[in-house]
């Protein structure tokens, strides 16, 4: 028995490629945790694409769970849409990205991961300490971060985000 939120379809038996399960919005929100709504405006911005019914409603192929799983994850990293696009742009189109594809393009984003790994290591072993913020509010910034001299690195955590006390031109 078949669920309500799916639709068999028969594909053009002269590609070969069988039937298919194609899910629903409803289907897809559900099974990928993102809402409805917000699967809307990911096809509105070119990030997932859907086919309609004879009755208009979106359908979508099962990749496109895939699309989605990395699309949440990758907001959850604070990445840009904009960045989110290009990335996804490297897959293809018209037909299923391949294992191949998914690591290519998860070979892109390892310096990035790396680099966020990285600060928020720092972050962890560093948060109890002075991070170089300009703030002077604590008794400890008078040693760590005398006078705001960390403010000559720029905005910032300055020591979190990878400077040190060293790095200040005291002449």
């Amino acid at each position: 028995m078949s669920s309500p939120n799916r639709l068999k379809v028969s594909r053009d038996s002269t590609t070969g490629s069988g039937e298919a399960d194609l899910l629903t919005i409803g289907a897809l929100a559900e099974r990928s945790g993102v809402a409805a709504s917000a699967l809307r405006f990911y096809e509105s911005q070119g990030l997932i694409q859907s086919s309609r019914s004879d009755g208009g409603q979106r359908r979508y192929e099962r990749e496109v769970l895939r699309r989605v799983s990395f699309i949440r994850i990758a907001q959850q990293l604070d990445v840009s849409l904009e960045e989110i696009r290009s990335s996804m742009a490297s897959l293809p189109d018209g037909r299923t990205p391949t294992k191949a594809d998914w690591q290519r393009l998860a070979r892109s984003w390892r310096k990035r991961l790396d680099d966020r790994i990285a600060t928020l290591e720092k972050l962890r072993d560093n948060l109890g300490d002075c991070i170089g913020c300009g703030c002077l509010s604590l008794k400890a910034c008078a040693l760590y971060n005398a006078h705001d001299a960390a403010a000559a690195l720029g905005a910032g955590p300055r020591y979190l985000l990878g400077n040190s006390a060293a790095d200040i031109d005291m002449h």
